[in-house]
């Protein structure tokens, strides 16, 4: 069961991060050919859903934005609220102590 969902979560990432990456460099051409682009909304929303790597690899290829700051200040953040979350996570799993306090002020989620 957990195998199978790994599994789900890895295809997932893989396929939000190229896509992400897709949707850095279909921008970088529109912009070259003064076409219409893809909101950095958007842009920012596929981060947020773990398409932060493939954002951060496309900046340093595509070289694409990366001179606008509000952009750059928002993708580092969401970046480092990820890593952050992320760190919890590891820090639940590994530490049966930590589980214990935190999921005994939740009992729903225990059952």
């Amino acid at each position: 069961m957990v195998a199978v969902l790994v599994i789900w979560v890895v295809g997932f990432l893989l396929a939000v991060n190229l896509v992400t990456f897709a949707a850095f460099a279909v921008d970088k051409r529109a912009a070259a050919r003064d076409n219409q682009r893809i909101s950095e909304d958007t842009l920012l929303k596929l981060a947020v859903l773990g398409g932060s790597p493939g954002a951060k690899l496309a900046q340093a290829r595509l070289r694409h934005k990366t001179v606008k700051q509000p952009f750059g200040r928002r993708l580092n953040l969401i970046i480092g609220a990820q890593v952050l979350l992320l760190a919890a996570g590891v820090i639940l799993y590994l530490s049966p102590g930590a589980r214990a306090v935190i999921f005994s002020q939740f009992p729903v989620l225990l059952e």
